[in-house]
């Protein structure tokens, strides 16, 4: 591989779909701090939606831009564990993300093409003293070691096994946006703690809209700039911190007085006559 090698932070992220019932997530950052003591562990998120690795993918895409260069990026959203299915590491804008191919990191390869990737291979986990995993917990056998090792610069990428395209990677589980010349279409691709709608609808794709109105199921909604431009009810669609627009409810929930979910589909039109 040609790119000069990253120098690791010590910043290791983790994302996941297991919640915080059980030891799942601890058992990881206890393997992780076994081999690689002085790792500095973020909880990205625990709460992805079960098995849908498109919403880690959205959150990872979004989020690690505001993590020092260097840091090792973990997902585990892996409804495929112990399958045939391939673990890739993956080298883009100067930071290492460990993630399933499963789509989960097809987006963010997307944004980036000359990020450089790797399909992890028993001769290199052997390298790394894992020889055995098991069948269903392979964020602690595999991710979680293989992370620590990186994160450590004990390990080049390349090492790990087989240099592979990005455009190889198993494709996105949701569509990107369709932008046609008075709207852009996407889904909600979450549903956040207060009940907002987040789409995958970025601002840069209706900042030609003059007068831009945004449409879900069978309501429309004003694009404000801030929740306090509306009363206490009220619908309305902002673009939210993340640079993606949102429909939302001031100081109630969205997602529930609208009976909307994940994957449901939004549109933006441009009302300008």
């Amino acid at each position: 591989m040609s790119a000069a090698p990253l120098r690791p932070s010590g910043v290791i992220t983790i994302t996941t779909d297991f919640g915080h019932q059980g030891p799942f997530v601890g058992v990881m950052k206890g393997r992780i701090l076994g081999r690689f003591p002085e790792a500095r562990l973020i909880d990205l998120t625990h709460e992805i939606l079960v098995h849908w690795p498109a919403e880690a993918g959205f959150w990872l895409t979004r989020a690690f831009a505001y993590f020092p260069p260097g840091t090792v990026h973990v997902a585990v959203v892996d409804p495929g564990v112990g399958t045939a299915r391939d673990i890739v590491a993956m080298s883009a804008a100067g930071h290492l993300f460990l993630a399933p191919d499963n789509g989960l990191l097809a987006p963010l390869a997307a944004r980036h093409p000359h990020a450089e990737l790797v399909r992890l291979r028993p001769a290199g986990l052997a390298r790394l003293g894992i020889a055995r995993a098991s069948a269903t917990f392979h964020g602690r056998d595999i991710f979680a070691p293989v992370a620590a090792e990186l994160a450590a610069g004990r390990c080049a990428l390349e090492a790990l096994g087989e240099a592979s395209r990005p455009d190889t990677l198993v494709p996105a589980w949701v569509d990107e946006p369709v932008c046609e010349a008075g709207s852009v279409s996407g889904v909600v691709i979450t549903i956040d703690h207060f009940g907002n709608l987040i789409t995958n609808i970025d601002a840069a794709l209706i900042e030609r809209f003059r007068l831009p109105r945004v449409h879900a199921g069978s309501h429309a909604f004003p694009l404000l700039r801030t929740y306090g431009e509306s009363r206490p009810g009220d619908y309305l669609a902002l673009v939210n911190s993340f640079g993606v627009v949102e429909i939302a409810r001031a100081e109630q929930s969205a997602a529930e007085g609208l009976g909307l979910g994940r994957g449901a589909p939004v549109t933006v039109r441009d009302r300008t006559p």
